[in-house]
């Protein structure tokens, strides 16, 4: 017995659909917004999943006017965790798709 081969308008609808989950995942995940820290929380940065920076916050017992770069270090880092945590945020939009029709042609 041959496999049934796959009809092109059901993949045609299949891949709309698809495309359709990812632009609401996508969507989705834009509006939130994730907040990185460095310091153990004296430097905060909010940034939406669009990756639309919307504040930066230090406490004023991080500003120490004689180590200026230890500042400049915790705000870099509160970037990058705030960026880290919007890939984790796209990944978990990307990871609840329904990928379940592509499977019988990708396997």
């Amino acid at each position: 017995m041959s496999p049934k081969q796959p009809n092109m308008n059901d993949l045609m609808k299949q891949a709309q659909k698809m495309q359709e989950q990812l632009m609401e995942a996508q969507a989705a995940a834009a509006e939130q917004v994730v907040e990185g820290q460095a310091g153990g929380g004296v430097v905060k940065v909010a940034v939406t999943g669009g990756m639309e920076f919307q504040s930066v916050h230090i406490d004023p017992d991080a500003v120490d006017p004689d180590d200026v770069s230890m500042l400049e270090d915790l705000v870099l880092a509160a970037i990058h965790d705030a960026v880290a945590k919007v890939n984790e945020l796209s990944q978990q939009a990307m990871g609840g798709l329904d990928l379940g029709g592509l499977g019988g042609l990708l396997g």
